[in-house]
């Protein structure tokens, strides 16, 4: 188990790379729409090619980020269920929903992907709209993004069971700081007080 626990923690490093590396592309993606609108309403000129380069990079900060969401534990829950388990149970939940859920639909998504992007790669397939850009680059984040998502619900299977064998913490514990929510009404409580004098 120690060996798995170091596998983990290699693909837990590898997750928060990739994920961290994405978040980037939420600057360029912002950089690339202001830019495009600034020309189109300046200029009265718009390309598909830079309408498209948003998507693509939207759908590259989707696939990339999502596994680094799922090590992070802040990827969706039902808290009405989650919040009435205990940390045994949870752990339990997981493991069900990474076997039999997580795993499973990554499998099926990944065997439905290859061969498309295969294809398009094989044809070089362009996009329809005028001026518009070559796809499968777009297409190849499929598999990447589902792979990195499989290889991370393996981490985090790894952790749950380790954590029923009482060989680490909690996994889903997460830090008793204050959400960003508390936070900012905390922000707005203080300035109006500080008004109130």
């Amino acid at each position: 188990m120690t060996l798995l626990l170091k596998l983990s923690q290699l693909i837990d490093w590898l997750i928060e790379r990739v994920g961290k590396g994405a978040f980037w592309l939420v600057l360029v993606m912002t950089v690339i729409s202001a830019g495009n609108a600034v020309v189109r309403f300046t200029f009265n000129y718009s390309s598909n090619g830079l309408l498209e380069i948003q998507w693509y990079l939207f759908a590259a900060v989707f696939l990339l980020c999502s596994p680094y969401t799922l090590q992070k534990n802040e990827h969706v829950r039902i808290d009405v269920l989650s919040g009435k388990l205990s940390p045994r149970g949870l752990a339990v939940i997981d493991i069900i929903g990474t076997l039999f859920f997580l795993l499973p639909m990554v499998v099926l998504v990944l065997w439905l992907s290859i061969p498309l992007v295969a294809e398009s790669y094989k044809i070089s397939e362009m996009s329809a709209n005028a001026g518009g850009l070559i796809r499968w680059p777009v297409k190849i984040l499929l598999p990447i993004g589902f792979t990195l998502l499989a290889i991370q619900g393996i981490s985090e299977l790894i952790k749950r069971i380790a954590f029923l064998a009482g060989m680490i913490d909690d996994p889903n514990a997460k830090e008793k700081a204050p959400s960003a929510e508390e936070e900012l009404a905390a922000a707005i409580a203080a300035a109006k007080a500080k008004e109130a004098k």
